[in-house]
């Protein structure tokens, strides 16, 4: 029954925001489309729910072809556009996720999906995390919403690998661990007090 009430809870929100929200995508859409050539979005491979891989939207932050210099964005990347940079400050490129959330690829809340290199390297109990939908945001999301500032600008993707990737694994599995439709709305009304207030 609570799985039946989190997939009707993303169906409604997500349903909802996006009719809102459509004028704003469409100024995001065409803001990155003058500030920097190619697509206003970007559909990049993450791996969801039972490890199958899944197209995830986001806003184009970055110039085009950056993925093929590193999956991993460090502080001052010189990859990410003028507009970029105030999109992924205030997490405006997240949204069009929603649109994940209305096909069933991921939820508002769970693991936040992961590039294969990442989602190979899971062993024993992490493997728990693909069994749920990824989500928007989730506990690793709370506690690296500053991540790339986190990194710093020298060997980011090394910085990432020795310093972060375990502990938001650890996060990830914790909350498969304790998901419940309480949780779920207390993590979303803790992002919503992170995103809209800096709180």
């Amino acid at each position: 029954m609570e799985a039946l009430l989190k997939r009707a809870l993303d169906l409604v929100v997500s349903a909802i925001a996006i009719f809102l929200l459509s004028p704003v995508f469409v100024v995001v859409a065409l803001l990155i489309r003058l500030d920097s050539k190619g697509p206003a979005f970007y559909r990049g491979t993450r791996i969801g729910q039972h490890g199958i891989p899944f197209r995830m939207w986001k806003f184009r932050t970055m110039h085009l072809n950056s993925e093929k210099r590193g999956i991993t964005t460090g502080q001052h990347d010189p990859r990410v556009t003028r507009i970029g940079r105030l999109l992924r400050e205030h997490k405006i490129d997240e949204l069009p996720q929603l649109i994940n959330v209305l096909k069933g690829e991921m939820s508002l809340v769970g693991p936040r999906p992961d590039f294969e290199e990442h989602t190979s390297a899971y062993r024993g109990d992490e493997k728990l995390i693909l069994t749920v939908r990824p989500g928007i945001t989730d506990y690793a999301s709370l506690r690296f919403h500053n991540l790339a500032e986190l990194i710093g600008s020298e060997d980011p993707h090394r910085v990432y690998l020795e310093k972060f990737r375990a502990e938001k694994t650890r996060l990830r599995l914790a909350y498969v661990k304790r998901r419940s439709l309480g949780e779920d709305l207390r993590i979303l009304f803790r992002t919503l007090m992170r995103v809209v207030l800096g709180h």
